[in-house]
């Protein structure tokens, strides 16, 4: 399985398009996120893989809840939330409710090609100046995303599960390879939003430093 994940893993980052948008207004700052890949199956059994109890503990994380229309969810460990629309197999809106915070994820599938695309937009409103944000930028939450559209590439890909916490991958080369180019491209699509360079870096480099358990390099 470490020998799947490594292969997938080095072209995984290349196929995900991301997108940053930031906008203020009234001393708040809105930040959508969004990230969209096509994988090699049908929508309906990428709808399945996104809503089925059974199948997103494999790739993603164990989910429990009342998993419909105005249900409440938990993920295991994570965030939790409200179902505020749900269209199968097209797509569902739901609150992201985390740390005593709250934002909002969108979730779309369409036939495209051979395959299906999955979209994702994550959706935060924050009050400015914010410290998390100033420190880690976009990365914090859009590696965290890009690990889950990897664990969704492998599952769709060869049937198997995402590597458990402290595997040998998560402790690997290729894993900080990963983590690093992640935290890079959310670097890129920052600046392209209109944060200062200099302010993206640095926010680059603690989140690679958090996502590996390395100190961040000192300039």
């Amino acid at each position: 399985m470490t020998e799947d994940i490594t292969t997938i893993s080095a072209g995984q980052l290349d196929d995900v398009e991301r997108r940053l948008s930031i906008s203020e207004e009234g001393g708040r700052s809105t930040v959508v996120a969004t990230m969209s890949q096509v994988y090699d199956t049908t929508v309906e059994d990428l709808w399945d893989a996104l809503t089925s109890k059974e199948r997103l503990p494999r790739w993603f994380a164990p989910v429990s809840g009342d998993l419909r229309l105005g249900g409440r969810y938990q993920i295991e460990g994570n965030a939790g939330g409200t179902i505020e629309e749900c269209e199968p197999p097209s797509g569902f809106n739901i609150t992201w409710e985390f740390g005593g915070g709250i934002s909002w994820v969108g979730v779309r599938v369409a036939p495209e090609g051979d395959g299906a695309r999955f979209t994702l937009e994550h959706t935060a409103k924050e009050d400015m100046p914010n410290e998390f944000w100033d420190t880690y930028g976009p990365g914090a939450t859009g590696v965290g995303w890009d690990l889950m559209f990897l664990g969704l590439a492998l599952h769709l890909t060869t049937g198997a599960s995402r590597p458990a916490e402290g595997s040998q991958w998560e402790q690997s080369d290729s894993a900080r390879e990963f983590i690093s180019d992640a935290s890079r491209r959310w670097a890129d699509a920052s600046v392209a939003a209109g944060t200062p360079e200099d302010k993206a870096r640095a926010a680059e480099r603690q989140t690679t430093a958090f996502y590996t358990g390395q100190q961040p390099p000192t300039e």
